[in-house]
């Protein structure tokens, strides 16, 4: 059974700089497709950024493409999310996921984390 928790987020103003870390245990963290995924109020949950098993592909949506980057702790067995230039709109309770294809991570099926909040003001 493989079990995820986030943790790293927090207030801070636009512009700022958070970092998210979800930790991975029962299962390497290479071996599953991995992504984070947000949802802000009134709004459905949306991907933000993946991994390919074995962490050398990554994919982002376009709005965090270039502000945005995942990427694999295998030491620590834990899926990082760095995010800079952050702005109000990016508000959110943000998710870790694990799955075993490509395909079952977009369709946002296997398994999740509880969520960490991310909150930037204006």
């Amino acid at each position: 059974q493989v079990q995820l928790v986030e943790s790293g987020g927090g207030s801070v103003q636009a512009g700022g700089s958070l970092r998210l870390s979800c930790a991975v245990s029962g299962a390497p963290v290479s071996s599953y497709y991995m992504g984070w995924f947000r949802q802000a109020p009134g709004k459905e949950r949306e991907r933000v950024a993946s991994i390919h098993a074995g962490g050398r592909t990554t994919d982002y949506a376009a709005s965090a493409s270039g502000r945005f980057t995942i990427s694999q702790d295998n030491a620590k067995n834990t899926l990082l999310l760095q995010m800079i230039s952050l702005k109000p709109e990016d508000t959110a309770m943000y998710y870790c996921a694990a799955a075993g294809s490509l395909r079952e991570l977009f369709l946002m099926s296997g398994y999740w984390g509880q969520g960490t909040q991310v909150t930037v003001s204006s």
